[in-house]
C-alpha cells in the first residue's frame, strides 16, 4: 500500500535523511534507480540504444547526469544537454557531472539542440525539472518541451514530468503553461497525488515508484494513500452457507424522474449484482411494472418505500422538482445510510438548510459528485475545482461530515479528519452517461452488506475503475463502452476478490 506525500513533506523526508547519509547518497540512489528503469524500456539492446538526457539546473537535473552514466556503463550511446553552465550546479549535480563525463557521455551545447534529428533516439529522459518548479515554462525551456513532445519515442521523466504541480496534477501556468507528456515516471521516495489525478496520468504515463531505500525513521505517519485492495480487504468475506437474502441487506434506490427512468435501473443493477439481498428501485413518479432485464428488481413508487429499513441511494435521475426535494427531505430525515448522487447533491446545493441537516446526521453518508456538482457545493468554478481536486474534496468532507468520492480521472475519496486515497485506476471509457450510477449502486450493495462507509467507497471506486480497465484491455472501449457494460464485470472482480483473500 503506497501512501502519498505532498511535496512539502517529502522535502521534509529527503532533508532529514540527507543529515544521517553521506553526500551524494541520494542522488545515486535515483540515478540507479532511473537508469534500471530505463533499460528496461529500451526495445534493443544498450549498445544499439541512442539516449537523449535533459538535465536541468538543479537536482532533478544531477539524477539525470547519474542516469546517463550508469546508461553509458550499461553500453548505450548517451549525449546529455545541460543547459546551465557547468560552475552553477549545485555540488551533488556537479559530481553527477562528472561521473558521467568518466563514462563518455557527451554533453551537447544547448544551441545544437535545433539540429538534431528527433527520429535517431531510442529514449528521451526529462531531467529538467522536478517537484519543486513553480512557475510555468517559457523561452528556451518551453520551446524544449515542445521538441520533446513531438518526438515519437519513449519519454521517461523523473519525479514528476517536468511542468506538472506534483501535489495537483495541473500543469504550471494553467492554460497557458506547458509540461513534459511522458509515457513513463519514475519518482522518487513516494508517490505523489498530481501524477494520478486531474491531467496528471496524461503526462505521467505508466508510473513506477523508486523509495530510495529511505528508511521508514524518516517518513511521517502519511493521510494520503494510493487505493489497493489492501485498503479494503478486511470486508472481502466469503459468503457461509448459512445465510439468506436477509444477511446481505437491502437497497432503495431513489430517483427516476421522466425521461431519466434508466439511472435508478442502471444503480439498483449494478446494487443487486454487487450483492445487496433486495434492491427496490423508488421512483419519482411512474415506476415501470418491473426491469425486463433485472426483473428481480422491485419497481415502486418512493413515497410507497419504507425509507428506514434499508440503505438509501438517492438522486439518480431524480430531477429538481418539488416532489424530489421532498424525497430527499424524507431520506436526510431517515435512520439510515445514504449514498448522495447527482440530483441529490444538485438539490442540496440550492438548499442551505438541508446542508445544515445533513451536515449533523448521525449516519453515515457517502457523496459521490462529479465535478460540476462539486463546484455547485462549494460555490465555485468547475476549474476551480480541478485546479486543486485533494483540497476540493476535503472541504466537501468536512464541510458534510460524509466520506466523499470526487469522480474524475484519478477520482479522490476524502473524509472528514483529513485523509485522503487517491484511485489509480479507470480510463476514459468511464465518460459515458450512467457511469456514475453505477457507482453508486455499487457503493449501495457494500453498505447493505456491512462495509463501513471508507472502506465501501474505496472499493466501490477501485472496481469501478478496474472493471473499465479489464474491459478496455479486452478491446471493450474505451470509444463506446456504455455504463450497462461494467455491471458484470464489477461483479466478476469482487468474487475474484474474495476468492483471492
Amino acid at each position: 500500500m503506497s501512501a502519498i506525500y505532498p511535496v512539502a513533506e517529502i522535502r521534509k523526508i529527503e532533508q532529514a535523511a540527507l543529515r544521517d547519509l553521506p553526500p551524494y547518497t541520494l542522488m545515486q540512489r535515483a540515478g540507479q534507480a532511473a537508469a534500471q528503469a530505463a533499460l528496461r524500456l529500451l526495445p534493443c539492446p544498450p549498445h544499439s540504444a541512442a539516449i537523449l538526457v535533459l538535465a536541468g539546473p538543479g537536482n532533478n537535473g544531477g539524477d539525470a547526469l547519474e542516469a546517463a552514466a550508469g546508461l553509458a556503463k550499461a553500453g548505450c550511446e548517451v549525449l546529455a544537454l545541460l543547459k546551465t553552465p557547468p560552475s552553477q550546479l549545485p555540488p551533488d549535480a556537479a559530481q553527477a557531472l562528472a561521473r558521467a563525463q568518466r563514462q563518455g557521455v557527451h554533453l551537447m551545447p544547448p544551441e545544437q539542440f535545433a539540429d538534431i534529428d528527433s527520429a535517431q533516439w531510442t529514449l528521451v529522459i526529462d531531467g529538467l525539472f522536478g517537484i519543486g518548479l513553480s512557475h510555468p515554462l517559457d523561452g528556451d525551456w518551453r520551446s524544449l518541451v515542445q521538441a520533446v513532445n513531438a518526438m515519437p519515442c519513449p519519454v521517461l521523466a523523473l519525479d514528476v514530468p517536468s511542468g506538472l504541480d506534483a501535489d495537483t496534477g495541473t500543469v504550471v501556468g494553467g492554460a497557458g503553461g506547458i509540461a513534459v507528456t511522458a509515457s513513463n515516471t519514475i519518482t522518487f521516495i513516494a508517490d505523489k497525488a498530481g501524477l494520478y489525478t486531474g491531467d496528471g496520468p496524461d503526462y505521467a504515463g505508466s508510473v513506477e515508484l523508486a523509495t530510495l531505500a529511505i528508511a521508514d525513521q524518516y517518513l511521517p505517519a502519511p493521510n494520503m494513500w494510493l487505493n489497493h485492495p489492501g485498503l479494503f480487504s478486511d470486508y472481502l468475506r466469503p459468503r457461509k452457507r448459512n445465510s439468506h437474502k436477509g444477511s446481505f441487506g437491502d437497497v432503495a434506490v431513489i430517483g427516476g424522474a421522466a425521461g431519466m427512468a434508466g439511472a435508478p435501473i442502471l444503480a439498483a443493477r449494478a446494487a443487486a449484482r454487487c450483492g445487496a439481498g433486495r434492491v427496490f428501485v423508488g421512483y419519482a413518479e411512474n415506476p415501470p411494472a418491473y426491469d425486463q432485464a433485472q426483473p428481480e428488481l422491485m419497481c415502486r413508487h418512493a413515497a410507497d418505500l419504507d425509507f428506514s429499513s434499508a440503505v438509501l441511494v438517492v438522486g439518480t435521475g431524480m430531477g429538481m422538482a418539488n416532489s424530489a426535494l421532498a424525497l430527499l427531505t424524507r431520506a436526510l430525515d431517515a435512520l439510515s445510510w445514504l449514498v448522495l448522487d447527482a440530483d441529490a447533491l444538485n438539490l442540496l446545493a440550492r438548499q442551505p438548510q438541508l446542508q445544515v441537516q445533513l451536515a449533523q446526521r448521525q449516519h453515515a453518508v457517502l457523496m459521490t459528485p462529479h465535478p460540476l456538482e462539486a463546484a455547485r457545493l462549494l460555490g465555485l468554478s468547475t476549474s476551480e475545482i480541478q485546479a486543486d481536486r485533494v483540497t476540493a474534496a476535503r472541504r466537501l468532507a468536512s464541510r458534510f461530515n460524509a466520506v466523499v468520492v470526487l469522480k474524475g480521472a484519478g477520482s479522490i475519496i476524502a473524509r472528514a479528519d483529513g485523509a485522503v486515497v487517491v484511485n489509480p485506476t479507470g480510463n476514459p471509457a468511464l465518460a459515458t452517461a450512467g457511469s456514475g450510477d453505477v457507482l453508486s449502486g455499487i457503493c449501495g450493495a457494500l453498505l447493505a452488506q456491512g462495509w463501513p462507509q471508507w472502506e465501501a467507497a474505496l472499493a466501490a471506486v477501485w472496481l469501478h475503475g478496474r472493471a473499465a480497465d479489464q474491459l478496455v484491455a479486452q478491446g471493450i472501449g474505451p470509444i463506446g463502452l456504455t455504463a450497462g457494460e461494467l455491471i458484470p464485470e464489477v461483479r466478476l472482480l469482487l468474487n475474484q476478490l474474495v476468492q483471492e483473500r
